[in-house]
């Protein structure tokens, strides 16, 4: 009697946990679409938006004192708002997912959520903080290019942004810091909400964020234009506006990423 031959090896266990990433178009109005969910989102927690809303408020504050006072350390300050930034960005997203999926949501859950996901967070935020010394790397460079007598002070670097005979070093410097700018961007567009949602690695989020860059480029730059010129309207009275805007542009992100990347299907 012959034995019974042997079943088939079952796949591992993380190609059944990692399904395909499928990716759906945008239109021009899905941004104001986002950002008329994240209204709705504000509304529903008021209490939440206020306290992250705050926070955002806060380390803007502390930057721009830190600028105007101490200059030299305004990169290294800027690299820990960006560590402490995303934390604070996935509690937004989490009252978003909670919201839609109707499960009870608060300021307790948003500021735990992010425990389960520590090591892809943690990751994604080092490649975060990496681009960002590497930013300011490489605008040091510009200014010791255009500048050989020495590094202008807090105020000589205003003056030198809004003179007119210093046209080259602005196109430079804004051509530089746009690069770096646009790479962050597109890293970290949708990477974070998508963490959160699949318990994703860092390099598949990151990886899919800049997919739905590479593949919605219009649109994405439309948000991201939408998302430079409301923090810039914030920054004015004090960067009070930061207020609204910080959690606005938070629960916005999420539904963003809900708008781009096509839900997990279902494991068998």
């Amino acid at each position: 009697m012959h034995p019974a031959p042997a079943p088939p090896p079952a796949a591992p266990a993380a190609a059944r946990a990692a399904p395909l990433v499928v990716l759906q178009p945008l239109r021009w109005a899905a941004p104001f679409r986002w950002l008329q969910a994240a209204g709705g989102d504000v509304l529903a927690a008021p209490g939440v938006a206020a306290f992250y809303g705050g926070a955002f408020w806060l380390m803007a504050l502390v930057l721009g004192w830190v600028f105007r006072t101490r200059p030299e350390y305004a990169m290294s300050l800027a690299s820990g708002c960006l560590l402490v930034g995303p934390f604070m960005a996935m509690g937004l997203y989490d009252i978003s997912r909670r919201r839609e999926a109707g499960l009870p949501f608060g300021l307790a859950h948003s500021l735990t959520c992010w425990d389960k996901h520590l090591g892809s967070m943690g990751m994604l935020v080092l490649v975060l903080v990496v681009l960002e010394l590497l930013w300011g790397r490489a605008s040091l460079v510009v200014f010791a290019v255009f500048f050989n007598t020495g590094m202008p002070s807090t105020t000589g670097v205003v003056q030198a942004i809004f003179s007119p005979q210093n046209w080259s070093f602005v196109a430079v410097y804004l051509a530089v810091g746009g690069a770096f700018a646009a790479l962050v961007f597109a890293t970290s567009v949708v990477s974070i909400p998508m963490i959160l949602d699949r318990d994703t690695d860092a390099l598949t989020a990151a990886i899919t964020s800049i997919r739905v860059v590479a593949e919605n480029t219009g649109v994405m730059l439309l948000w991201g234009v939408l998302i430079a010129a409301l923090v810039a309207a914030s920054l004015f009275a004090w960067g009070a506006g930061l207020l609204l805007v910080g959690p606005l542009l938070g629960h916005a992100s999420w539904h963003a990423y809900r708008a781009a990347v096509a839900p997990a299907p279902a494991l068998p």
